[in-house]
């Protein structure tokens, strides 16, 4: 539908129509303290209330935070009560699968709104940090897992934060690769805050009074992310109105079906009130393209549904693989470095901050590239992070020192953040409307594979050898290079 055309409904949008016509009722404007539209009134570049929206990516950066808090100190504390290198990969991994196992009941109960997954991750984050605290001076090391575990339910919401970002009742087909790039740039504050705030507690913890069995290095990062997440809980109560409040599902269908109306359906029914003669009640073939009543997925669609899902495992695989391998091998007899947890979160740390910059901008160039080139970007940028890093393992592991190990990581995470940002975009636009929550369950389904196995390998790449643990990594972006070399031109999709 052209411009002209979406003006010429909105000239005719408070006149009463006729009761049996349903297409006046679809043509309704939400309120712009509501939901923000463009001056041009062109319902693609709609946006949610933003408050509301803040909340959400707030919730996003504390998750992010929540579970990168724990890398610099998870492997002393588990060894501290008895567990090993593999198991701290665990415990930092296994969160995610517990959300992928809790997702399919939640999406049951949500009625396709996020109250209920906003007020469940607060609470979880708040009880799960709490048995991460407790587990020093119950000398229980089972209950470092129960706690991530715990977390694990909270993390669900990475899927609803994704899905509300691409939600088509709140939020335009060009502005979907701006919100995912906001997501991404929480990820990033995560990334880099979160080590640093772990490896902080864990030096103020060992400080003066030393160990303590209730505050000390090991359980301040569960005491802290409790306290906050307790606070930001009050906020939620506050500011967050759900999408019921904010754009009925009656506002949302026409929205869907300018986005991703067939030129091949025909005039039905003409409003008497509407002197133009391009408008007409969507047919049954529309309303199927938009979303959820006989459509199926074509060749082209599926193949790109693999290969983002692709991306979107290899990607959290790889990031997971990192953060989870760098405190080990850096503590470990196989590297010179031999760093402490407060080091080590550092390194993460810094790592993260400077690729911050350059995730800030790709809010800005994500509105005008198109996602497949982001994409094709971030894999070539963290590619060759993977082989710098390689070759020196190839040379030897002893010889690697902060700085290249530094750079090396400053390369890989720039890169796979950067892919992370148009998974789901993309193929939320390549996809109906309708498909939104299937499609934000298999992006992120494909996440939680990555992160939940990354980590576990991450955790046991000394053990495997340095040499082979980055080398799967290589393989697995070098398949989803042929995909995406494949499906080139099947990625094309509206910028923004």
């Amino acid at each position: 539908m052209s411009k002209v055309d979406v003006a010429v409904v909105e000239e005719h949008v408070q006149v009463p129509s006729p009761p049996s016509s349903s297409f006046g009722r679809q043509l309704q404007v939400a309120d712009p303290e509501e939901v923000t539209i463009r001056d041009d009134g062109n319902p693609e570049f709609k946006l949610p209330k933003m408050s509301s929206l803040v909340v959400v990516l707030m919730t996003n950066v504390l998750m992010q935070i929540s579970f990168f808090i724990i890398v610099p100190s998870s492997s002393v504390y588990a060894g501290r009560l008895g567990g090993g290198e593999t198991f701290s990969g665990l415990v930092i991994g296994i969160p995610t699968f517990i959300s992928a196992l809790t997702l399919m009941p939640l999406l049951k109960y949500d009625k396709g709104v996020y109250k209920i997954p906003i007020n469940l991750c607060c609470s979880m984050s708040i009880v799960g940090n709490l048995c991460h605290a407790l587990a020093h001076k119950a000398n229980f090391l089972y209950l470092i897992l129960i706690g991530r575990m715990i977390m694990g339910v909270a993390f669900t919401f990475f899927m609803y934060a994704k899905k509300y970002c691409s939600d088509p009742r709140i939020v335009g087909i060009r502005r979907r690769t701006t919100l995912a790039a906001y997501l991404v740039v929480g990820q990033g504050t995560g990334l880099s805050l979160g080590p640093f705030l772990g490896g902080a507690l864990y030096k103020i913890g060992f400080g003066p009074n030393g160990d303590q069995l209730v505050f000390n290095g090991f359980t301040s990062p569960g005491w802290f992310m409790a306290a906050v997440w307790l606070l930001f809980w009050g906020a939620v109560t506050l500011f967050f109105e759900d999408v019921e409040e904010t754009a009925s599902g009656t506002r949302s269908s026409h929205a869907n079906q300018i986005e991703l109306q067939s030129p091949q359906s025909q005039p039905q029914e003409q409003p008497s009130n509407l002197p133009s003669p391009h408008f007409s009640q969507p047919t049954s073939s529309s309303q199927d393209i938009d979303g959820r009543e006989g459509f199926v997925l074509g060749p082209s669609q599926l193949g790109v549904t693999i290969t983002m899902c692709w991306f979107a495992m290899t990607c959290f695989f790889i990031l997971g693989s990192w953060e989870a391998n760098i405190p080990v091998f850096a503590a470990s007899s196989e590297s010179s470095l031999n760093y402490s947890p407060f080091k080590s979160g550092n390194l993460l740390a810094i790592g993260g901050a400077t690729t911050f910059p350059l995730l800030l901008a790709n809010l800005f160039v994500g509105r005008r590239v198109q996602d497949r080139m982001i994409l094709a970007a971030g894999s070539f940028i963290g590619m060759v992070g993977l082989v710098m890093f390689e070759a020196l393992l190839i040379k030897s592991s002893k010889a690697i020192t902060f700085v290249t190990l530094l750079v090396s990581w400053m390369f890989v995470a720039l890169g796979f953040n950067l892919s992370t940002t148009c998974t789901l975009s993309l193929l939320s636009k390549k996809l109906p409307g309708g498909w939104n929550a299937r499609v934000s369950t298999i992006i992120q389904c494909s996440n939680y594979m990555g992160r939940v196995s990354g980590a576990i390998w991450g955790g046991s790449g000394v053990l495997v050898g340095m040499r082979n643990y980055v080398g799967l990594q290589i393989a697995f972006v070098g398949i989803g290079s042929v995909l995406f070399s494949t499906l080139w031109r099947d990625l094309k999709a509206k910028t923004g």
